[in-house]
Protein backbone atom coordinates (compact mmCIF):
# COMPACT_ATOMS: atom_id res chain seq x y z
CA UNK A 1 0.00 0.00 0.00
CA UNK A 2 0.95 3.17 -1.22
CA UNK A 3 1.71 5.58 1.79
CA UNK A 4 1.63 8.65 -0.14
CA UNK A 5 -1.51 8.08 -2.87
CA UNK A 6 -4.90 7.42 -2.21
CA UNK A 7 -6.83 5.70 -4.87
CA UNK A 8 -10.74 5.78 -4.45
CA UNK A 9 -13.27 4.81 -7.62
CA UNK A 10 -16.93 5.71 -7.98
CA UNK A 11 -19.27 4.99 -11.01
CA UNK A 12 -22.74 7.04 -12.10
CA UNK A 13 -24.75 7.47 -14.99
CA UNK A 14 -25.56 11.21 -15.41
CA UNK A 15 -29.02 11.40 -13.28
CA UNK A 16 -26.99 11.13 -10.26
CA UNK A 17 -23.68 12.36 -11.17
CA UNK A 18 -24.80 15.30 -8.58
CA UNK A 19 -24.16 13.36 -5.61
CA UNK A 20 -20.08 12.81 -6.60
CA UNK A 21 -19.88 16.87 -6.61
CA UNK A 22 -21.09 17.08 -2.88
CA UNK A 23 -18.85 13.41 -1.94
CA UNK A 24 -15.45 14.79 -3.50
CA UNK A 25 -16.38 18.05 -1.87
CA UNK A 26 -16.84 16.39 1.58
CA UNK A 27 -13.60 14.11 1.05
CA UNK A 28 -11.14 17.17 0.04
CA UNK A 29 -12.63 19.81 3.26
CA UNK A 30 -11.97 16.89 5.18
CA UNK A 31 -8.42 15.15 4.06
CA UNK A 32 -6.13 17.24 6.19
CA UNK A 33 -3.10 14.57 6.00
CA UNK A 34 -0.71 14.91 3.45
CA UNK A 35 -1.42 12.15 0.85
CA UNK A 36 -2.20 12.75 -2.87
CA UNK A 37 -5.99 11.16 -3.78
CA UNK A 38 -6.66 10.01 -7.58
CA UNK A 39 -10.43 10.37 -8.07
CA UNK A 40 -11.35 7.32 -10.34
CA UNK A 41 -14.97 7.94 -12.31
CA UNK A 42 -16.45 5.08 -14.28
CA UNK A 43 -18.20 7.20 -16.66
CA UNK A 44 -21.65 5.41 -17.40
CA UNK A 45 -22.92 8.32 -19.73
CA UNK A 46 -22.00 12.21 -18.15
CA UNK A 47 -22.89 14.46 -19.74
CA UNK A 48 -19.82 16.98 -21.16
CA UNK A 49 -21.15 20.11 -19.04
CA UNK A 50 -21.52 18.01 -16.03
CA UNK A 51 -17.69 16.57 -16.40
CA UNK A 52 -16.46 20.11 -16.80
CA UNK A 53 -18.18 21.02 -13.46
CA UNK A 54 -16.88 18.41 -11.51
CA UNK A 55 -13.64 19.30 -12.71
CA UNK A 56 -13.82 22.42 -10.94
CA UNK A 57 -14.48 21.37 -7.79
CA UNK A 58 -11.05 20.34 -6.72
CA UNK A 59 -7.50 21.24 -7.19
CA UNK A 60 -5.35 18.67 -9.42
CA UNK A 61 -2.66 19.73 -6.29
CA UNK A 62 -4.47 17.53 -4.13
CA UNK A 63 -7.14 15.45 -6.26
CA UNK A 64 -6.74 14.17 -9.64
CA UNK A 65 -9.74 13.33 -11.53
CA UNK A 66 -9.00 10.23 -13.47
CA UNK A 67 -12.22 9.41 -15.74
CA UNK A 68 -13.04 6.08 -17.24
CA UNK A 69 -15.37 4.97 -19.72
CA UNK A 70 -18.12 2.57 -18.64
CA UNK A 71 -17.72 0.53 -21.84
CA UNK A 72 -14.20 0.11 -22.08
CA UNK A 73 -13.51 -1.45 -18.08
CA UNK A 74 -15.77 -4.53 -18.22
CA UNK A 75 -13.32 -7.65 -19.39
CA UNK A 76 -14.24 -9.04 -23.14
CA UNK A 77 -14.61 -12.99 -21.51
CA UNK A 78 -17.34 -11.41 -18.82
CA UNK A 79 -20.85 -10.62 -19.55
CA UNK A 80 -23.43 -8.40 -17.27
CA UNK A 81 -26.26 -10.40 -16.48
CA UNK A 82 -29.75 -8.52 -17.71
CA UNK A 83 -32.67 -8.29 -14.90
CA UNK A 84 -35.82 -6.71 -15.59
CA UNK A 85 -35.71 -4.82 -11.74
CA UNK A 86 -35.19 -0.98 -11.20
CA UNK A 87 -31.46 -1.07 -10.53
CA UNK A 88 -29.56 0.81 -13.47
CA UNK A 89 -26.69 -1.10 -14.89
CA UNK A 90 -24.20 1.39 -13.57
CA UNK A 91 -24.96 -0.67 -10.45
CA UNK A 92 -22.64 -3.46 -11.18
CA UNK A 93 -19.69 -1.69 -12.48
CA UNK A 94 -17.85 -1.64 -8.43
CA UNK A 95 -17.45 -5.62 -9.56
CA UNK A 96 -14.98 -4.91 -12.24
CA UNK A 97 -13.50 -1.33 -10.68
CA UNK A 98 -10.53 -3.61 -10.14
CA UNK A 99 -10.10 -3.94 -13.73
CA UNK A 100 -10.57 0.12 -14.48
CA UNK A 101 -7.66 1.40 -12.45
CA UNK A 102 -3.50 1.25 -12.68
CA UNK A 103 -2.87 -2.04 -12.21
CA UNK A 104 0.29 -1.95 -9.99
CA UNK A 105 -2.25 -0.62 -7.26
CA UNK A 106 -2.02 -2.87 -3.78
CA UNK A 107 -5.32 -1.34 -2.76
CA UNK A 108 -8.50 0.39 -4.17
CA UNK A 109 -11.37 2.22 -2.25
CA UNK A 110 -14.81 1.70 -4.01
CA UNK A 111 -17.73 4.57 -2.65
CA UNK A 112 -21.11 4.70 -4.08
CA UNK A 113 -21.91 8.39 -5.45
CA UNK A 114 -24.74 8.73 -2.60
CA UNK A 115 -22.18 8.74 0.33
CA UNK A 116 -20.90 11.61 2.00
CA UNK A 117 -17.15 11.24 3.73
CA UNK A 118 -17.74 13.41 7.37
CA UNK A 119 -13.45 12.07 8.42
CA UNK A 120 -10.18 12.07 6.66
CA UNK A 121 -10.51 9.11 4.35
CA UNK A 122 -7.02 8.29 4.86
CA UNK A 123 -8.36 6.68 7.74
CA UNK A 124 -10.01 4.41 6.32
CA UNK A 125 -7.81 4.26 3.17
CA UNK A 126 -5.17 2.79 5.89
CA UNK A 127 -7.65 0.50 7.88
CA UNK A 128 -5.51 -2.91 8.13
CA UNK A 129 -7.52 -5.55 6.67
CA UNK A 130 -5.53 -8.25 7.40
CA UNK A 131 -5.05 -10.92 4.32
CA UNK A 132 -8.59 -10.35 3.45
CA UNK A 133 -9.33 -9.28 -0.24
CA UNK A 134 -11.94 -7.12 1.09
CA UNK A 135 -13.68 -5.05 3.70
CA UNK A 136 -17.28 -3.95 4.22
CA UNK A 137 -19.85 -2.70 6.50
CA UNK A 138 -22.89 -5.07 7.77
CA UNK A 139 -25.78 -4.52 5.82
CA UNK A 140 -29.14 -3.14 7.77
CA UNK A 141 -30.10 -6.75 6.91
CA UNK A 142 -27.43 -8.12 9.25
CA UNK A 143 -27.37 -11.38 8.01
CA UNK A 144 -27.92 -13.68 5.04
CA UNK A 145 -31.51 -14.59 6.42
CA UNK A 146 -32.78 -11.29 6.17
CA UNK A 147 -36.17 -11.55 4.47
CA UNK A 148 -36.00 -8.46 2.42
CA UNK A 149 -32.54 -9.00 1.25
CA UNK A 150 -30.04 -11.22 1.88
CA UNK A 151 -29.25 -14.59 0.14
CA UNK A 152 -32.58 -16.41 0.55
CA UNK A 153 -30.98 -19.57 -0.75
CA UNK A 154 -28.19 -19.35 1.79
CA UNK A 155 -29.02 -23.11 3.54
CA UNK A 156 -28.29 -24.54 -0.40
CA UNK A 157 -25.16 -22.87 -0.36
CA UNK A 158 -24.00 -24.21 2.84
CA UNK A 159 -24.28 -21.15 4.95
CA UNK A 160 -25.80 -21.08 8.53
CA UNK A 161 -28.34 -18.08 8.89
CA UNK A 162 -26.49 -16.10 10.97
CA UNK A 163 -23.49 -15.64 8.39
CA UNK A 164 -23.25 -11.58 8.38
CA UNK A 165 -24.06 -9.78 5.33
CA UNK A 166 -22.39 -6.82 4.06
CA UNK A 167 -23.23 -3.51 2.19
CA UNK A 168 -21.34 -3.16 -1.08
CA UNK A 169 -21.48 0.81 -1.07
CA UNK A 170 -18.40 1.15 0.72
CA UNK A 171 -15.12 -1.12 -0.01
CA UNK A 172 -12.02 -1.57 0.37
CA UNK A 173 -10.26 -4.13 -2.26
CA UNK A 174 -7.27 -5.76 -2.85
CA UNK A 175 -7.55 -5.47 -6.87
CA UNK A 176 -4.29 -7.86 -7.51
CA UNK A 177 -5.94 -10.53 -5.78
CA UNK A 178 -9.36 -9.72 -6.77
CA UNK A 179 -8.41 -10.03 -10.55
CA UNK A 180 -6.24 -12.99 -9.93
CA UNK A 181 -9.11 -14.84 -8.23
CA UNK A 182 -11.66 -13.71 -10.88
CA UNK A 183 -14.12 -12.68 -8.33
CA UNK A 184 -15.84 -10.31 -10.85
CA UNK A 185 -16.54 -13.42 -13.09
CA UNK A 186 -17.46 -16.08 -9.94
CA UNK A 187 -19.87 -12.87 -8.95
CA UNK A 188 -21.60 -12.89 -12.31
CA UNK A 189 -21.60 -16.30 -12.87
CA UNK A 190 -23.54 -16.89 -9.47
CA UNK A 191 -26.15 -13.52 -10.47
CA UNK A 192 -26.81 -16.08 -13.25
CA UNK A 193 -26.83 -19.56 -11.79
CA UNK A 194 -28.79 -18.12 -9.12
CA UNK A 195 -30.85 -15.59 -10.37
CA UNK A 196 -34.45 -16.54 -8.93
CA UNK A 197 -32.87 -15.40 -5.77
CA UNK A 198 -31.11 -12.46 -6.28
CA UNK A 199 -32.25 -9.58 -4.68
CA UNK A 200 -29.89 -5.93 -4.44
CA UNK A 201 -28.11 -6.84 -7.88
CA UNK A 202 -24.77 -7.28 -7.31
CA UNK A 203 -24.94 -7.14 -3.17
CA UNK A 204 -26.54 -10.46 -3.56
CA UNK A 205 -23.52 -12.36 -5.59
CA UNK A 206 -20.79 -10.19 -3.62
CA UNK A 207 -22.46 -11.89 -0.44
CA UNK A 208 -22.68 -14.89 -2.16
CA UNK A 209 -18.87 -15.39 -3.51
CA UNK A 210 -17.18 -13.56 -0.47
CA UNK A 211 -19.24 -15.11 2.50
CA UNK A 212 -17.42 -15.36 5.27
CA UNK A 213 -14.64 -14.02 3.79
CA UNK A 214 -14.54 -10.19 4.02
CA UNK A 215 -13.30 -7.93 7.09
CA UNK A 216 -15.83 -6.21 8.99
CA UNK A 217 -15.22 -2.42 8.77
CA UNK A 218 -16.38 -0.06 11.59
CA UNK A 219 -20.10 0.38 10.99
CA UNK A 220 -19.09 4.56 11.31
CA UNK A 221 -17.54 4.35 8.09
CA UNK A 222 -20.82 3.37 6.12
CA UNK A 223 -23.78 4.70 8.13
CA UNK A 224 -26.86 4.32 6.46
CA UNK A 225 -29.06 8.44 6.87
CA UNK A 226 -32.28 6.58 8.01
CA UNK A 227 -30.16 5.79 11.25
CA UNK A 228 -29.61 7.92 14.48
CA UNK A 229 -26.74 10.66 14.06
CA UNK A 230 -23.80 9.14 16.36
CA UNK A 231 -21.25 11.56 14.58
CA UNK A 232 -20.31 8.93 11.73
CA UNK A 233 -17.33 8.71 9.69
CA UNK A 234 -19.21 8.31 6.49
CA UNK A 235 -22.73 8.91 5.87
CA UNK A 236 -24.86 6.79 3.14
CA UNK A 237 -28.05 7.88 1.54
CA UNK A 238 -29.27 4.27 1.06
CA UNK A 239 -32.94 5.15 0.34
CA UNK A 240 -34.11 8.10 -1.14
CA UNK A 241 -31.09 10.67 -2.06
CA UNK A 242 -31.33 14.31 -0.85
CA UNK A 243 -31.52 15.87 -4.11
CA UNK A 244 -35.34 15.03 -3.71
CA UNK A 245 -37.92 16.54 -2.29
CA UNK A 246 -39.47 13.17 -0.83
CA UNK A 247 -35.94 12.52 0.89
CA UNK A 248 -37.32 10.93 4.43
CA UNK A 249 -34.18 10.37 6.16
CA UNK A 250 -32.28 11.88 9.02
CA UNK A 251 -32.55 15.84 8.55
CA UNK A 252 -29.39 16.32 9.42
CA UNK A 253 -27.69 14.24 7.09
CA UNK A 254 -29.53 16.23 4.43
CA UNK A 255 -27.81 19.75 5.87
CA UNK A 256 -24.58 17.99 5.42
CA UNK A 257 -24.98 17.16 1.88
CA UNK A 258 -26.50 20.49 0.85
CA UNK A 259 -23.71 21.96 3.10
CA UNK A 260 -20.88 20.27 0.71
CA UNK A 261 -22.97 20.83 -2.67
CA UNK A 262 -23.30 24.76 -2.13
CA UNK A 263 -19.34 24.65 -2.30
CA UNK A 264 -19.47 22.94 -5.91
CA UNK A 265 -21.25 24.81 -8.99
CA UNK A 266 -24.09 23.08 -7.73
CA UNK A 267 -24.52 25.90 -5.00
CA UNK A 268 -28.03 27.02 -6.46
CA UNK A 269 -29.63 23.17 -6.71
CA UNK A 270 -32.93 22.99 -5.47
CA UNK A 271 -34.01 18.54 -4.76
CA UNK A 272 -36.47 17.85 -7.51
CA UNK A 273 -39.83 16.01 -6.40
CA UNK A 274 -39.74 12.82 -5.74
CA UNK A 275 -41.79 11.94 -9.01
CA UNK A 276 -38.46 12.00 -11.26
CA UNK A 277 -37.05 9.49 -8.68
CA UNK A 278 -40.12 7.36 -9.88
CA UNK A 279 -39.78 8.24 -13.16
CA UNK A 280 -35.96 7.21 -12.81
CA UNK A 281 -36.69 3.83 -11.87
CA UNK A 282 -39.54 3.38 -14.28
CA UNK A 283 -37.25 3.54 -17.56
CA UNK A 284 -34.33 1.94 -15.77
CA UNK A 285 -36.79 -1.36 -15.97
CA UNK A 286 -37.78 -0.71 -19.26
CA UNK A 287 -34.26 -0.48 -20.45
CA UNK A 288 -33.21 -3.50 -18.46
CA UNK A 289 -36.34 -5.55 -19.84
CA UNK A 290 -35.23 -4.30 -23.30
CA UNK A 291 -32.26 -6.01 -22.55
CA UNK A 292 -33.57 -9.47 -21.28
CA UNK A 293 -35.46 -9.24 -24.62
CA UNK A 294 -32.41 -8.56 -26.67
CA UNK A 295 -30.30 -11.26 -24.81
CA UNK A 296 -33.36 -13.99 -25.28
CA UNK A 297 -33.43 -13.09 -28.60
CA UNK A 298 -29.86 -13.68 -29.35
Amino acid sequence: MSNNKISIIVASDNHYAILIAALLKSIDINHKTPEHIDFYIIDDGIASGTRAKLNEIVSPDRITLKWIKSSNMVPADISIPVDTSSFPLTAYLRIFSPYAVDQDLDRLLYLDVDTIVQSDISELWNTDIGDYIMAAAQDPGKNVACEWGGIPNYKELGLSADTMYFNSGVLIIKPKEWREQKIAAQVMEALVKYKEHVRLADQYGLNVIMANKWKQLDPKWNWFAFQEDVKPYLIHFLDIKPIFTSYNSQPVYKDEFFRYLKMTPWKNFKPQSGHWRTLRKIINKIKNGIKVLLFKKD
